[in-house]
């Protein structure tokens, strides 16, 4: 007897499927994703902006926290929050009581938070480029220290440093 294969590929494929591509215009291209995104993800769009209005709002109660964390998602009255490391979640569940007042205020429905650590290796502060001011008093205070200042070994690394700022700041 014989063993038989109860898989209904098409003749001579063996279970593989060949795609064919074909070349089209942008203005087909966007119609398909167009059509895509109305038959595949259509369904999620309610939850989408439901969590961004919430989001909102939690940036609006907790502006220096929310810059970090994000909401991910509201399920039977119960909020879930996404924090990128546990000193924020600490600190987040110090302030949830705020955060529940606040939302409920706003008119959210939110009998629970629960705080999730995600951490997410893409979040990184933008580098903060530091601008001094210095008065032309302050320039003129630290030619009058590079002048004086005595030359010694000590005193190199010192100079160097004052020659540099004073080149810079004029």
């Amino acid at each position: 007897m014989t063993s038989s294969n109860h898989t209904n590929y098409p003749p001579g494929t063996n279970g593989r499927t060949n795609f064919i591509v074909k070349k089209t215009n942008k203005k087909s291209q966007s119609v398909e994703v167009n059509s895509l995104l109305r038959s595949q993800i259509a369904h999620l769009w309610p939850t989408i902006t439901n969590n961004a209005a919430l989001q909102k709002e939690c940036v609006s109660a907790l502006p220096q926290l929310f810059l970090y964390c994000q909401v991910l998602h509201l399920d039977a009255d119960q909020l879930t929050v996404a924090a990128p490391n546990s000193a924020l979640a600490s600190k987040l569940k110090q302030l949830l009581p705020k955060l529940q007042t606040a939302l409920q205020k706003a008119g959210w429905q939110i009998n629970a938070i629960r705080i999730k650590v995600q951490v997410n290796p893409t979040l990184e502060k933008e580098p903060v480029e530091k601008k001094c001011q210095l008065p032309g008093t302050a320039i003129k205070a630290f030619g009058e220290l590079e002048k004086n200042l005595a030359g010694s070994r000590h005193n190199d690394g010192l100079l160097e440093a004052l020659r540099n700022l004073i080149s810079r700041k004029r």
